[in-house]
């Protein structure tokens, strides 16, 4: 029985979720440093990101059964640089997560199966959509 619930980011509580889950899950390592929120967000701003004129991005949480967030990743393409590669390729980043096979696999399982819808034929990652000059 899957004891997870995969959630899509489409409101303020599952984007605060989304950029508030790295610091739960890091808060004792001394060496992460938290990304500026604005800084991840305008990633996913189709107003900001020209990735988005011929692209799409989606995100999701991982919740356990008491909802408590343990998983985050993020699946996005564009078609010009899909269409770069032999196989049309869609990326994946912003992946992190509890130390648990499970959990890991639906969240990169929906990765796969978003992207495929989308024609995509192969993932790469961790990327960021956008300029690739950050949060790889």
């Amino acid at each position: 029985m899957n004891s997870f619930s995969l959630i899509e980011v489409t409101d303020q509580k599952s984007i605060k979720s989304f950029l508030d889950f790295p610091a739960k899950l890091y808060r004792e390592d001394t060496k992460w440093i938290r990304p500026l929120d604005k800084d991840i967000e305008k990633i996913f701003d189709p107003e900001i990101n020209k990735k988005f004129r011929f692209g799409e991005a989606k995100r999701w949480v991982l919740e356990d059964k008491n909802n408590n967030v343990v998983g985050r990743v993020a699946a996005f393409y564009d078609q010009k640089t899909a269409k770069k590669n032999k196989q049309p390729t869609g990326g994946i980043g912003f992946f992190d997560c509890i130390d648990d096979s499970e959990a890991a696999f639906i969240l990169f399982d929906a990765c796969r199966e978003w992207l495929k819808e989308r024609g995509m034929e192969a993932m790469d990652g961790p990327m960021n959509f956008g300029e690739r000059d950050s949060f790889w």
